[in-house]
């Protein structure tokens, strides 16, 4: 770690968001390290059940509401952090204007609001702006193969819009702006119809049903475990000084799907085959971080391998999917989960 301060402290933090999978959990962690925290939803993607706990809190306030929409709080915010936008593409596509608006007005108004309280201000951004990349790995001063007008340019094109705001506010000396562009994410509290791949092969195994691989299963991605990323986002906030760029936050532990399908299978005993299907369109062909900044400027990488991640990540999908296997599949669901891990083959994936 460089020169670069990390402080943190008490203070009230609006989690846009926050009722999320990634902003659930950042709010637990916010929680635990002293502020206040009002947690603003529309709860599109989010659910109630993840802030559920949260509620009888005495530092905690849910908020229903569009960031699309006009918003006045009459509470002085120390930090703004956005994570409010659909992050799936099942989910941003059903509704792509939408999508496209929360990106650009819904992180207007935030900034906005930001500038009118003096908060600091965290954009989750994500590793789409480099779309299908040319260049491997994916580092921040790379600008990216992006197609404008697909069907995934909603996200793509509305993250990376939201971060010109970001940086052009940023330079106008308006807002203390951080940028932070989110590799694959996995855990607890995932839904089990996100439509990304981690979420999709366990639901598929645990339904016994057949494991779908798009393409030949040799692209890649890399997976972070959600307690490693809102740490690497809370650190981002409260790093000093201001960074000036993007940071990467992501695991660069590079797996093919097919072999994450293996792994799947071998720590969720089932009757799954794989199935493969045609390639949606734009879908990136390799996905892997390169964290060099994170690491110099917030002292920052993953601490959780894949295998690690996963069995929280399995016994959470165990208690939200519909328990439609035959009975002695069920009974070795609720077996060890070491021993089941185990099976799973040798990996390094956190450098």
């Amino acid at each position: 770690m460089n020169e670069h301060v990390i402080s943190s402290g008490g203070g009230t933090v609006l989690v846009a968001g926050g009722a999320g999978f990634v902003g659930s959990h950042l709010c637990d962690l916010l929680l635990a390290r002293g502020h206040r925290v009002i947690c603003l939803d529309n709860l599109q993607t989010g659910s109630r059940r993840n802030i559920e706990p949260l509620h009888n809190h005495p530092r905690f306030t849910f908020v229903k509401a569009d960031i699309c929409d006009p918003l006045a709080l009459d509470t002085r915010l120390n930090q703004i952090y956005n994570l409010a936008c659909p992050a799936s593409p099942p989910h941003y596509q059903a509704d792509p204007v939408h999508t496209m608006m929360t990106s650009v007005v819904g992180t207007g108004r935030l900034l906005a609001m930001a500038e009118a309280h003096g908060a600091r201000f965290l954009q989750a951004s994500t590793s789409e702006v480099y779309g299908d990349p040319e260049e491997h790995p994916q580092r921040e001063d790379y600008w990216g193969h992006v197609n404008c007008t697909g069907p995934r340019a909603c996200y793509d094109e509305g993250k990376r819009a939201a971060e010109t705001l970001c940086f052009d506010l940023q330079r106008a000396g308006r807002v203390d702006a951080r940028v932070a562009r989110i590799f694959n994410t996995y855990g607890p509290r995932m839904r089990p119809d996100d439509g990304r791949i981690i979420s999709n092969l366990v639901v598929q195994a645990l339904r016994n049903a057949p494991l779908t691989i798009y393409g030949t299963g040799g692209q890649t991605r890399s997976f972070c475990y959600v307690s490693d990323l809102v740490e690497g986002l809370v650190r981002l906030m409260n790093v000093s000084p201001n960074p000036e760029g993007p940071v990467n936050l992501g695991n660069p532990g590079e797996f093919p799907i097919s072999e994450l399908a293996e792994i799947v299978l071998s720590m969720v005993p089932s009757t799954s085959r794989v199935v493969h299907e045609p390639l949606p369109v734009d879908d990136p062909r390799r996905r892997r971080p390169d964290i060099a900044r994170a690491r110099h400027l917030l002292g920052w990488q993953p601490q959780v391998p894949l295998a690690e991640g996963l069995r929280p990540t399995i016994a959470w999908f165990r208690q939200v999917v519909p328990r439609t296997q035959p009975e002695p599949v069920l009974r070795a669901l609720a077996g060890d989960a070491a021993h089941l891990a185990a099976r799973a083959p040798a990996r390094k994936d956190v450098s």
